[in-house]
């Protein structure tokens, strides 16, 4: 494995891990299937280990400048940490999890903000896609924007499993038939979920959100796409055992026009200019830089460890490397 040294400091595994598994992320969530990242992965970490010296030189140029973050700033950004990992007491395991105090967490959030500050001066010349952008690319990439039927659907489980004994699948399947008949006769089919399904979805009332086709086994899959909106279904059998499915709401497949896209692909050409300034922006930092590579097969850790662990929520290196980076 490939280490690199930036201005005599090397960087850490952990950044480019980081680095690694941000760009798995987004290649899987515009297509790439997991064989295909096995495949690419020497040119993945080739391109990680690049990404982390950006974000290192980035770290360092907002260091030196001293960017003004107030405590505030850094308050707004605690509490979007606690809003996504499910508040106070959370965020407090997650931090004792890992082994930092909130001080130090404080700290890194505070490098983050300094390098956001920078990455927003460096795109400050950039001006939002024009209308014409948006509908050329649309025009470009019209086929793309299409997307599939979907359902709305909730559902309750009473296991069964092709090893039961008779008599417990006839317990079973008793149990799913009073079940739906109590809700043919006016009962709630929520309730009725969060008292007695056997799936994890019964604790949101048996919803299973949007779902296309080819998302839930061969008989659900059926069974809900044939269904009309409204109805409970008859007991459908799967290898999981018996179902009954409330259908709530459908959506016919078929082209997105401008109108239904338009803001998403907006937010990508917006995403790519801002990709390309700041490529130009490191390149320039990189050019008065000293970076220096070597082998390494000792497979430990090296360096400081928090290269690159600001929680920052830029890094433009890849948004723009995959050229359809919309989701569909």
């Amino acid at each position: 494995m490939k280490k690199a040294i930036v201005n005599g400091q090397e960087i850490s595994e952990e950044a480019v891990n980081f680095e690694l598994d941000r760009l798995v992320r987004f290649y899987t969530s515009h297509g790439m299937s997991i064989e295909e990242v096995k495949q690419n992965l020497p040119k993945l970490q080739e391109k990680a280990l690049e990404q982390a010296i950006g974000a290192k030189l980035l770290l360092d140029r907002a260091a030196q400048l001293e960017l003004p973050v107030t405590a505030a700033d850094i308050d707004a950004e605690v509490a979007k940490v606690v809003t996504q990992v499910g508040g106070e007491e959370n965020y407090k395991k997650a931090l004792a999890a890992q082994g930092i105090t909130e001080e130090n967490f404080r700290k890194e959030l505070e490098k983050g903000a300094r390098v956001n500050r920078l990455v927003n001066q460096a795109c400050a010349h950039i001006d939002d896609p024009s209308e014409a952008d948006v509908a050329a690319f649309y025009e470009a990439h019209k086929s793309e924007y299409v997307v599939a039927p979907q359902v709305l659907c909730q559902h309750i489980l009473v296991k069964s499993e092709e090893g039961d004994l008779p008599e417990a699948k006839a317990a079973a399947f008793e149990k799913i038939r009073a079940i739906r008949e109590r809700i043919v006769a006016g009962g709630d089919f929520a309730e009725e979920a969060k008292k007695n399904s056997d799936c994890p979805s019964g604790r949101e009332g048996g919803s299973l959100g949007w779902f296309g086709r080819g998302m839930m086994v061969p008989e659900f899959d059926k069974a809900a796409f044939e269904m009309k909106k409204g109805e409970v279904s008859d007991i459908v059998t799967t290898p999981f055992g018996y179902h009954i499915i409330y259908k709530a709401d459908e959506k016919g497949g078929g082209a997105q026009t401008l109108v239904d896209v338009h803001d998403q692909i907006k937010d990508l050409l917006r995403h790519n200019a801002r990709g390309q300034a700041m490529d130009a922006f490191v390149a320039e930092l990189r050019a008065t830089a000293t970076v220096e590579y070597k082998e390494c097969t000792c497979g430990h850790h090296h360096g400081d460890g928090h290269a690159c662990c600001g929680g920052h929520g830029h890094h433009h290196g890849d948004g723009h490397a995959c050229s359809c980076g919309h989701h569909h």
